[in-house]
């Protein structure tokens, strides 16, 4: 076969396989947003804890703690400075062990091993010499830092329920330890009152009108230490998972005006170890069946505490350091990317991802800090979608999911498309619900019908077509619009620049791919 024949046989090949993609129609509601997420709505997690942090026969933590994390790697810096900012939340299971070496405090021992301690570890202590280190990399980057404090200083645990921890909360440490925070000028952007002490607890648990109570102290605390309200921290809680008559009674409890932030968890793909892992990370109605509890925090939150903001305070997925074969894989961002369209639908603020560093689920790889696919997804999601949400259907396929928010940078509209299916691409046409119902009642009144009101731009569309390395979905290496992302070798982040595309033809979305578009000529009330 000559030249000519090779390139007839692809473009037949191409035109073939776009005929084969299914033709799905988009309405997007642009008249009004839904919901609102805060500008830094993508955050990520560090954590306490030790390289001694085992499950399922691996120690997936090494050197990634904010005890013992280099933080001195290039790579780390750089990963943060990309989002600009990004918001980092500070915690984690051990934070209610730990104590700040100020004040009183004089012996500061690091987390041993321990099988009578929480999560098997003693108590341990951050040194100021290590907060001074951190604050340094968080100036450097412009991070909007999130730090958990300590709850159960002050308390014992009941000789007579399990679990439960009784007694007040002692702000002391905590007090001095701010006023050191303040005395070196570092900026904490919010508190976090302790770590899924709230309901049936994990580990431990404290009552909800206890913890109302302390979270008011804690309030007060901060108006004092802080009496400016521009510069004033926010105070988030109860950093746990969802528990309808606790949240109920901790909020009833705390009053108005006093928790800024209404945090929960999630890890609803269950524990890392899962062999089914992988399966239910494309399944769309497994993914849909956590809505219920987004739904029922916002509903809370409205009626409870409507001056404030539902947060997800953290999220793994899979439990117990995530699943080592799909957490760092291309595959979670079927998860991941999903769950921020989802929370942003039910007016959820911020979404902190479990982890920046350390454990399986980490944005950065926990030994060589390089991206592992969600990085880049994350740090999209960043860039493109703005802070209002809009109502998008699309009937068609469950395995297509699609989230619109306004742009990031205005003009325009912003969507994301995430394929979860492995055999069917489709060719996704838009239509723009505002001018919709315009147009229908323009041509109702001249006695015109007619059914396909589609949208049609003229711009180029911004396209970012991700897709993974070799078609594996299990590979760690994603491409954007067919090429590799990979650091440059300063060790920067690379340029992560969109293809435009003809307005006229439908948008094409593979199969097992996540595809962000922007378009500036889509006309939206709502983003003006």
């Amino acid at each position: 076969m000559d030249f000519k024949g090779i390139v007839y046989s692809i473009i037949l090949i191409s035109r073939l396989s776009l005929s084969l993609a299914e033709n799905v129609k988009v309405v997007i509601q642009g008249a009004t947003s839904i919901a609102k997420t805060d500008d830094n709505f993508v955050c990520a997690t560090m954590d306490w804890w030790p390289t001694e942090k085992c499950n399922y026969n691996q120690c997936p933590w090494g050197k990634a703690g904010l005890f013992n994390l280099d933080l001195k790697k290039k790579i780390i810096e750089n990963a943060i400075k990309a989002f600009n900012p990004l918001r980092i939340r500070l915690g984690g299971s051990l934070q209610d062990q730990v104590v700040y070496k100020v004040g009183r405090v004089k012996n500061c021992p690091r987390f041993k091993k321990r099988e009578d301690g929480l999560f098997g570890f003693s108590r341990g202590c951050l040194p100021l010499e290590r907060w001074d280190e951190l604050n340094n990399l968080f100036n450097q980057t412009g991070a909007k830092v999130t730090f958990g404090l300590n709850a159960l200083i002050g308390r014992k645990e009941s000789k007579t329920e399990k679990g439960l921890w009784v007694g007040d909360w002692q702000s002391q440490n905590a007090r001095e330890f701010m006023k050191y925070t303040i005395s070196k000028g570092y900026k904490i952007d919010s508190y976090e009152f302790g770590n899924e002490l709230c309901g049936a607890g994990i580990g431990a648990r404290v009552g909800a009108e206890q913890y109302g109570k302390d979270v008011i102290a804690l309030k007060n605390l901060v108006k004092e230490l802080h009496p400016d309200p521009k510069t004033q921290p926010k105070v988030l809680g109860p950093g746990g998972f969802y528990d309808e008559k606790w949240f109920n009674t901790f909020l009833e409890v705390s009053g108005q005006e006093v928790v800024d932030g209404i945090t929960h968890h999630i890890y609803n793909l269950g524990p890392g170890d899962d062999p089914n892992l992988i399966t239910k990370i494309q399944d769309p109605f497994f993914l849909n069946q956590v809505a219920q509890t987004y739904k029922d925090v916002s509903k809370a939150v409205d009626k409870f505490g409507p001056w404030s903001g539902a947060w997800v305070s953290e999220a793994g997925g899979a439990f117990n350091s995530g699943g080592k074969d799909v957490s760092p894989t291309f595959a979670d961002g079927f998860w991941y990317l999903d769950q921020l369209g989802m929370t942003s639908t039910y007016n959820h603020k911020v979404f902190c991802r479990q982890t920046f560093i350390g454990g399986n689920y980490a944005l950065l790889d926990t030994t060589t800090f390089i991206p592992n696919p969600d990085y880049y997804g994350a740090l999209l999601w960043h860039r493109l979608m703005g802070s209002a949400v809009l109502a998008v259907t699309q009937d068609a396929n469950p395995n297509l999911r699609v989230y619109a928010h306004c742009a990031k940078k205005k003009p325009g509209i912003s969507l994301i498309f995430i394929n979860l299916s492995k055999d069917s691409s489709f060719n996704v046409t838009l239509s723009n619900d505002e001018n919709l119902h315009t147009m229908r009642r323009n041509l109702e009144s001249a006695g015109v019908v007619r059914s396909n009101l589609e949208f049609r731009g003229y711009q180029n569309r911004e396209e970012y077509h991700l897709t993974p390395l070799g078609g594996d979905i299990q590979s760690d290496i994603v491409l954007l619009n067919d090429d590799p992302l990979v650091l440059t070798d300063s060790a920067d982040i690379p340029a992560m620049d969109p293809k435009f595309v003809d307005a006229s033809t439908p948008i094409s979305v593979a199969a097992h791919s996540i595809v962000y578009v922007t378009i500036r000529d889509f006309h939206a009330p709502a983003c003006a």
